[in-house]
Order: structure tokens, then C-alpha cells, then sequence
């Protein structure tokens, strides 16, 4: 029963782009919590993750890769919630895998994150190969 509700959760979701002014508070709030719906059909703990803005699109990586559970169920669901800036979104996931729009989310996290001594791996291959681009749904 748990998969037909998320078959018909994944058919008719509504995307929408995200409104600038949205994305700014996100950005600057920097606060962003991913929670992907799992097998079971409810999402998961939401697990803080760092985001960029590009291009008025919003992207995460995932510092553990394809190993990270958040990632894996983000690709297998590709639908769940992210909590920023105050607020609860009802998202999508899709890969982002252009290599030009990675060069620029790449540029992204060192122009954000230059501070951080974590920020080269958000940038290393592997990560590079696991990011998501989260996309808004209507919200209600």
C-alpha cells in the first residue's frame, strides 16, 4: 500500500520554480535540512547539509558520496522535504550532471564555503558526481 501512495505522490506532484526571494533567505540562512522519503514511504530524520544557489536553482552534495542514506533514497524516491530559513518545502530531487553547471556549483561552495576546511571535498570528484538539484513543489 506504502508504494502505490508514493507512485501516486511521485505522478502528481507540481513543480515549480523557486522564487528569488525564497532562495536568497535559503542561501543566506544557511541552515538547510534534507529529508528524502524513504522505502517505507515517510521521510527520514532531516539531516543538515550545506547548499548553493545557481543560476536561480538550488543544489546539495552529499559529503559521504553515494554512501550517504540521505542520497540514496533522494535518487530511488527523487520526492521528500527540505526545512530552511524557518520554513518546510515539499521538494523533488534530480541529479544535476552537466558538467558546465557543476564547473559553476563547483565555484559556488569555494565562494561560500571558503572558509571551511571541508569545502575541497565538497568539490572533489566525488561529491561532484552526487549532486542533486532540489526543485520545488507547489506549496500548499
Amino acid at each position: 500500500m506504502k508504494k502505490i501512495l508514493l507512485s501516486l505522490l511521485l505522478a502528481f506532484s507540481v513543480v515549480f520554480a523557486w522564487e528569488s526571494e525564497v532562495l536568497a533567505k535559503i542561501d543566506k540562512a544557511d541552515d538547510l535540512k534534507i529529508a528524502p522519503i524513504r522505502a517505507n514511504g515517510v521521510t527520514g530524520t532531516p539531516t543538515w547539509i550545506w547548499e548553493v544557489v545557481v543560476d536561480g536553482r538550488l543544489f546539495v552534495r552529499p559529503y559521504n558520496g553515494v554512501n550517504s542514506s540521505w542520497y540514496k533514497s533522494a535518487i530511488a524516491y527523487k520526492t521528500g522535504i527540505i526545512v530552511a530559513a524557518g520554513k518546510t518545502y515539499e521538494v523533488d530531487f534530480a541529479p544535476a550532471t552537466n558538467s558546465e553547471l557543476n564547473d559553476k556549483i563547483d565555484q559556488a561552495y569555494r565562494t561560500k564555503y571558503s572558509k571551511s576546511p571541508y569545502m575541497r571535498h565538497m568539490i572533489s570528484s566525488k561529491c561532484r558526481e552526487t549532486t542533486i538539484e532540489i526543485i520545488q513543489k507547489e506549496q500548499k
